[in-house]
């Protein structure tokens, strides 16, 4: 699976952030997303510690993107909460763990896949998963 249920959520919480234009509560978030609370705070965790999303503290305080929504692809948001988009744990680690890496007939077809689906994700952004008015 290369995508998880913690990179969609992910997903639908940048795009909820990119549909305001003001701060937002993790609660409000969590809810509008149908995203279990604490799931919603690991998630926006990683988001926060990546730079992706602020906080702001107080009465007025929560959760904003930190770039214009178009600036941020599908691809860079799954790989910082999947850690990777690889297809298989052979390209998803260092070729060098891999005693079979020289040798591998099936290695150049999942680096292959990999670049494909980086490329496909990195064409998308959170404009793209956005309604259209």
């Amino acid at each position: 699976m290369i995508v998880s249920t913690k990179g969609r959520y992910a997903l639908r919480m940048m795009t909820a952030l990119a549909r305001r234009e003001k701060s937002a509560s993790l609660r409000e978030i969590a809810e509008e997303e149908n995203v279990p609370i604490k799931y919603a705070e690991a998630i926006m965790s990683l988001l926060v510690k990546a730079g992706f999303v602020c906080s702001t503290r107080g009465k007025l305080g929560g959760y904003t993107l930190t770039r214009a929504p178009e600036d941020y692809t599908l691809a860079e948001v799954l790989i910082e909460t999947e850690n990777s988009l690889a297809a298989t744990d052979c390209t998803g680690r260092k070729e060098a763990d891999c005693p079979h890496a020289a040798t591998c007939p099936t290695l150049p077809v999942w680096r292959a896949l990999d670049e494909t689906v980086y490329d496909f994700l990195s064409r998308y952004t959170l404009v793209d998963l956005m309604p259209r008015e």
